[in-house]
């Protein structure tokens, strides 16, 4: 799920680092699609091995809630290492801090 966390974020969110200016939206389009397929390349088996019906430990809602918070995670190193001008505040660190709480709930018995 890491991995395909990463290809995600860039494909969505990649072109606004790079100088893309010149490129026709269509291209940009494109080209995140292709970086897209990566994601789903790790994604789709990542679910399918980890889904408790195929022999995995987690439900649908554990899957979602993981994927989620991996999300988080990558993008903010995305954001904070690439994006010098975004800040990392407290209230992201709030908002953040209740995800994770959403990720207790989910997989509480």
């Amino acid at each position: 799920m890491l991995i395909a966390n990463v290809f995600m974020t860039c494909a969505w969110y990649g072109h606004l680092r790079f100088n893309t200016g010149k490129l026709a939206l269509p291209l940009i389009i494109l080209i995140s699609w292709g970086i897209a397929l990566l994601e789903y390349c790790f994604q789709v088996p990542a679910n399918r091995i980890g889904f408790e019906q195929n022999g995995g430990p987690f439900n649908l809602w554990q899957l979602k809630v993981i994927q989620e918070a991996i999300t988080l995670i990558v993008f903010t190193l995305f954001t904070v290492l690439l994006f010098k001008t975004q800040r990392f505040t407290y209230n992201h660190l709030i908002g953040f801090g209740f995800l994770m709480l959403a990720v207790y709930f989910i997989f509480r018995k």
